[in-house]
């Protein structure tokens, strides 16, 4: 185990982060998400909600700041109803470790599954919430940021 890296990161996960370069994105996906379909590269992390991912992730990574949102989400379908919980979860830990980010832009489902497809890697999660999939998209650590890291 390496210290500081949550446990919920594992290999292959911690692997896949580090090759993204900026722009790239990545999708946590909940359980009903057709990951095998729309992954080029397919990480399982089965069991774990998509919050607990990101307390692991965003701490290893910066988000960009080149977009209007480097944050997308799911849109509901027809008549279908989002959980708000679940977004207001999202932002509460994203907001703890990107203060700046803005609010997640929701695109409709095939729109995001054209997305997913596009992305550098799926993450496919034991997320039980309908329509708790969010895309991430990487951006450039602040130089001075990663010298102040590399002094301690």
């Amino acid at each position: 185990m390496l210290i500081g890296i949550s446990p919920v990161v594992g290999p292959e996960l911690l692997s896949v982060l580090y090759r993204m370069g900026h722009g790239d994105e990545i999708v946590l996906a909940d359980i009903f998400f057709p990951g095998d379909t729309y992954g080029k590269r397919l990480i399982r992390c089965d069991g774990i909600g998509i919050s607990d991912l990101l307390k692991g992730i965003l701490p290893l990574i910066s988000l960009d700041t080149y977009v209007d949102t480097p944050i997308t989400m799911m849109a509901a379908a027809n008549d279908d109803q989002l959980e708000p919980s679940i977004e207001q979860s999202y932002h509460q830990t994203i907001r703890h470790y990107w203060p700046d980010t803005p609010a997640a832009n929701h695109i409709e489902r095939y729109e995001f599954y054209t997305r997913a497809k596009q992305a550098f890697a799926v993450v496919m999660t034991g997320e039980m919430a309908k329509y708790a999939n969010i895309i991430l998209r990487k951006g450039v650590p602040d130089p001075r940021t990663l010298k102040s890291n590399q002094n301690s």
